[in-house]
């Protein structure tokens, strides 16, 4: 990593996390079913802020409406909605961070085949998306987007199997990597997770009628009965009135995405069985534990660190005060700022409260540190406010690896804790003390005795390296990452 990019506060983002890519929303045997994936697509806006979409069937026909922005700002319009018929339907949250967001990559993607049409919506990313397409191009087959999920609209074409549902069983088959399918057919609501569970999904339940979704807080904002997770590598048809389950993998030891648990879920969602905002809690008093910081107030970087904050707080006996205030109406787009008021840049986002900050030794408590942009220009606003010492304690270990698997993560060369270690990077950052949780430590606050090497429990390749699925094409020297086939952009 160069050093510009740890100084220069408009080198990357702002808003200096990771990104989850994908939320998705299926129902069926409901009469407002448009409406009430709206409503859960709302609830999932933070897995996808830049794009959304939803397709809808009654029985004879197939409507669907995709477009650029927030959800509100595509599904807010009567109009729109009184469009959308019928009672079934399935909608995509997407979210994309280089190059332009382009309509045809809006997601759910929709096919019409000789058998009736198909839409889907995909939350991972297949590794082995490059391989395929170019063997499915080689056989003259047409691709319309540049999104990974579309192998699978064409591998699902060219199955000689008899049903859809077999059909996309061998589509299945022949891709790799994590993924959360949810698809409409004519007669269903397709759903399927890989055979690890490294993506979430869930299915739900709103009188008659059954939902598949990817965080139980969009079954919670239509009120709906949160049911079970969907099992890794299970495929479930839902019909009006009635779920089947098929199991066409072997069973393998799941490998859940540990970083749902510190960033990605909403912290009111439950996940595989755990409440999200519990586990960040006590996430950060573990943190606590093997970090102590012998400080006067312990502050959250907002909105994300709250909850691990809370949990060191609550561990050290120290008082916890919110001393950085978030401006929440701030979105992605944004005025691009003169050279005067570069430097007025992090004040978009965050404020100092220089009430709680001034001659105070303070631990600042956040999720992760990916570029070291933002860390740095908080550590320094948060000096400039008049504290007297800056700690900084990570609730997740050193981000020092990138993920393949869904998440929007920068190449290795940009991920500083794969550039320095801890104290190099304590003093680019600009901090008195630096530290992480370590893997063990956060393997027990999810509930394990620590990382069992010989049976790993988790997806933490972010942290330890150690990829749990095949990385086809990018041992073939394609991509970094899987989440552009094309390198357009990123779904």
């Amino acid at each position: 990593m160069t050093r510009h990019l740890i100084t220069n506060p408009f080198d990357a983002d702002d808003d200096d996390h990771l990104k989850e890519e994908c939320g998705v929303f299926g129902i069926i045997g409901d009469p407002e079913a448009a409406a009430h994936t709206a409503l859960g697509l709302h609830a999932l806006q933070h897995r996808g802020q830049e794009a959304a979409g939803i397709v809808s069937f009654d029985g004879q026909q197939f409507y669907s409406h995709r477009g650029l922005g927030h959800v509100s700002e595509n599904f807010g319009a009567d109009a729109v909605m009184d469009r959308l018929k019928g009672a079934a339907a399935v909608g995509h949250t997407r979210y994309s961070t280089t190059g332009e967001t382009i309509l045809r990559n809006v997601q759910p993607l929709f096919a019409e085949y000789e058998f009736g049409g198909f839409a889907v919506g995909h939350n991972g990313n297949l590794t082995n998306a490059l391989t395929l397409r170019k063997e499915l191009q080689h056989k003259g087959c047409l691709f319309q987007s540049t999104s990974d999920t579309e192998v699978m609209t064409h591998l699902i074409a060219r199955s000689e199997a008899s049903t859809i549902e077999d059909r996309f069983v061998d589509a299945l088959r022949q891709i790799e990597g994590a993924y959360s399918f949810v698809c409409l057919t004519n007669d269903a609501i397709i759903g399927a997770r890989d055979p690890l569970g490294v993506r979430p999904l869930v299915l739900g339940k709103l009188e008659s009628a059954y939902i598949l979704c990817s965080e139980s807080c969009a079954l919670d904002i239509i009120g709906a009965e949160f049911v079970r997770d969907i099992e890794p590598g299970e495929v479930v048809i839902l019909t009006v009135g009635n779920v089947r389950s098929l199991h066409p993998f072997p069973k393998q030891a799941a490998r859940f995405c540990i970083f749902e648990y510190i960033y990605f879920a909403r912290p009111d969602s439950t996940a595989e069985g755990r409440n999200v905002y519990d586990v960040r809690k006590l996430i950060g008093a573990e943190l606590a534990k093997e970090s102590p910081a012998d400080v006067d107030v312990v502050v959250p970087v907002p909105d994300s660190g709250v909850p691990a904050a809370l949990g060191f707080a609550a561990e050290s006996g120290i008082p916890f005060e919110y001393g950085i205030i978030r401006n929440h109406y701030v979105g992605r787009t944004f005025i691009q700022p003169t050279d005067k008021t570069r430097h007025l840049g992090v004040k978009r986002k965050h404020n100092p409260n220089r009430k709680v900050l001034e001659g105070k030794r303070v631990v600042l408590v956040d999720d992760s540190i990916v570029r070291g942009t933002t860390s740095t220009k908080i550590v320094d606003m948060v000096r400039q406010a008049g504290a007297k010492e800056v700690h900084l304690r990570i609730s997740s270990p050193p981000t020092a690896h990138p993920c393949f698997f869904g998440i929007d993560t920068p190449s290795r060369d940009k991920l500083l804790a794969a550039q320095f270690d801890v104290p190099a990077m304590a003093k680019m950052l600009g901090v008195d003390s630096l530290a992480y949780i370590s893997v063990d430590g956060l393997y027990r606050a999810v509930g394990e005795a620590g990382r069992n090497v010989e049976k790993p429990q988790y997806c933490d390749a972010c942290f330890t390296g150690e990829y749990p699925l095949p990385l086809t094409d990018h041992n073939k020297g394609s991509l970094p990452k899987q989440l552009s086939l094309l390198n357009e952009e990123r779904r």
